[in-house]
């Protein structure tokens, strides 16, 4: 069985985490910051895709946010330019 991965969080990470969660305008920088400090408190990443958060998300999902934060701090917690459906008309 593979080792459950943890993330460990100075003070100053863990308020700013804090912070996005209670008071990002986008809803997903809100579940994003809240499933990390989920993981940060000693809950399996697991766990929290299946059962902690608003809605079920695929594992792998939170082990992305998890990887992107810990390459990129907060910048890597947003959605990235070009994703999503592109425009079907371009005027």
């Amino acid at each position: 069985m593979p080792a459950r991965r943890t993330l460990s969080l100075q003070e100053e990470e863990r308020q700013e985490l804090a912070y996005l969660r209670d008071h990002a305008p986008q809803p997903y920088l809100r579940e994003r910051a809240a499933a990390l400090l989920l993981i940060a408190s000693g809950v399996p990443a697991a766990v929290v895709a299946r059962e902690r958060l608003l809605r079920p998300r695929h594992t792998e999902t939170v082990y992305i946010w998890l990887n992107r934060w810990e390459a990129e701090g907060v910048d890597g917690l947003h959605i990235r330019d070009g994703r999503g459906r592109k425009p079907a008309f371009s005027p």
